[in-house]
């Protein structure tokens, strides 16, 4: 169906104007009519976020996602133009988004006045309705709301009490739509309060300007719980005005984690990387185990980035050995997850604790309580089955092999085949990784004797001598006889 270009066509082909509030609302309630997903991409959030998010809709309220970073705040605020109108139809020539049935500008009143049914219209796509700024500490009203533009009252010659001579600023210009704004409480105080008429009487003043333009927007807004104490706050007033407040959350259970990074993780190489999902327990479980370590300053939060940058860094890992080894693929093993610290210990910000003790020390600690959370998960703890009466360890088998004064060393160089060798070759840890793990593949078996040594490492039951590029598990008696150090 052909759109109308012009306000008479427009008239007589019966539409009617609502507000964006209103739209957003009518279509969210077909979207829930109709049962469809409404925040695709968006995990963990089904029975707490999204709730809160879609109430706040149907109330027709403007929103604040509070939360840590990394926790999806601007991809929601961003996803809310699927329950705005595909088109609407906006007058051609006036500055902001003007309805052509209900001008706000002076400028798209005059041209109405003027042209009458005869005033061009043009159709705004939802995805041009969205508007976005990054609050920084050097925004001000006029970037956000607007200022006095000395240049066109000079070329034009305009009087400074002619509203023509206003340059208007990014939220005018977003009228009819979505305006965000990321980080709110780092705008100082003094710009936070030309904030307020815009929220409670739906309009702005412009420089003491007698006209009050009217807007039609919905403003969404967020924040880190970090800026309250550390840059800055969200003035009360302001926070009063903010009809909804929704907090935001980590993923609560690793099964969405694990969908979160496998959907953003870039994972598909050229060289083909094979990858157990226990390896991606590991890598998920770093994530969990940052938010949790008393060395990680937990009022900055661990975002979802770090399990999805290791991720890649563990496929690179096993791509460059690939390439290197020349051989068309490669597996991802544990050793892989240690070269990929980098892309963890960048993103966390450590206490004071945590600064003395190091980056790195911090890391490979993340690391091994990240291994030992998976062994947890799947491994009878070897603590108790050590004193179990009645039969013997499922552990005897393994730790019997070091105590004869054997050792297995893992390298980051070693081919598959000799990485797989080297496990075999300790005595009853095939075994015992099937039993616990039930290893589909070789792959997925050769992962899970890793986290069996490891595991058995973190209960201090072998000893682990460690480099950037190999392990090296022995007996722990025997290394500490020898005045060994782990």
């Amino acid at each position: 169906m052909r759109q109308p270009a012009t306000l008479g066509a427009l008239r007589a082909s019966g539409y009617r104007s609502r507000s964006v509030k209103d739209e957003i609302r009518s279509n969210l309630r077909d979207f829930l009519s109709r049962d469809e997903e409404l925040f695709p991409g968006i995990k963990g959030y089904d029975r707490t976020v999204i709730p809160h998010l879609v109430n706040a809709l149907l109330a027709r309220h403007n929103i604040l996602l509070l939360g840590l970073r990394g926790q999806a705040k601007t991809r929601l605020l961003r996803m809310l133009t699927r329950f705005l109108d595909e088109y609407i139809p906006v007058l051609e020539g006036a500055p902001l988004n003007d309805d052509p049935l209900s001008p706000a500008s002076d400028l798209g009143r005059r041209l109405v006045a003027e042209r009458g049914d005869d005033a061009p219209v043009a159709w705004r796509h939802r995805e041009a309705r969205y508007g976005e700024k990054l609050a920084t500490p050097d925004v001000s009203v006029a970037d956000l709301l607007g200022d006095i533009d000395p240049v066109k009252a000079s070329r034009e010659r305009l009087d400074f009490s002619d509203p023509e001579v206003i340059h208007y600023g990014i939220i005018p210009r977003s009228n009819r739509g979505i305006f965000a704004i990321n980080e709110l409480p780092d705008l100082q105080p003094r710009i936070q309060v030309g904030l307020l008429n815009l929220l409670e009487e739906k309009d702005i003043q412009i420089r003491g300007f007698p006209v009050r333009i009217p807007l039609d927007m919905l403003l969404v807004f967020s924040a880190n719980p970090e800026d309250y104490t550390h840059r800055g706050n969200i003035i009360t007033p302001l926070k009063d005005r903010i009809d909804s407040q929704i907090l935001t959350h980590y993923p609560a259970h690793l099964e969405d984690a694990l969908a979160i990074t496998d959907q953003e993780a870039w994972i598909e190489r050229e060289s083909s990387v094979e990858i157990s999902p226990l390896l991606r327990e590991v890598v998920e479980s770093l994530a969990f185990e940052a938010r949790e370590s008393e060395h990680v300053d937990q009022t900055s939060g661990v975002s979802a980035r770090v399990p999805i940058a290791a991720l890649e860094n563990v496929v690179s890992n096993a791509e460059r050995r690939a390439l290197v080894q020349r051989v068309p693929s490669a597996r991802a093993r544990l050793l892989d997850v240690v070269a990929a610290l980098s892309a963890v210990t960048g993103k966390i910000e450590l206490v004071y604790e945590g600064e003395q003790e190091g980056p790195l020390v911090v890391g490979m600690g993340l690391f091994g309580r990240a291994a030992r959370r998976v062994f947890d998960r799947h491994c009878p703890n070897p603590k108790a089955a050590r004193g179990d009466t009645t039969e013997d360890s499922p552990y005897s088998d393994v730790l019997g092999w070091f105590n004869t004064g054997h050792q297995v060393d893992l390298s980051d160089s070693d081919t598959d085949a000799e990485h797989g060798k080297k496990l075999v070759s300790v005595s009853g840890l095939d075994v015992l990784a099937r039993r616990c793990f039930k290893s589909g593949n070789e792959a997925d078996l050769h992962v899970a004797m890793e986290i069996v040594l490891e595991g058995l490492h973190q209960y201090n039951m072998l000893a682990r001598e460690a480099t950037d590029v190999a392990f090296r598990y022995t007996d722990m008696l025997a290394t500490m006889l020898k005045g060994g150090r782990d």
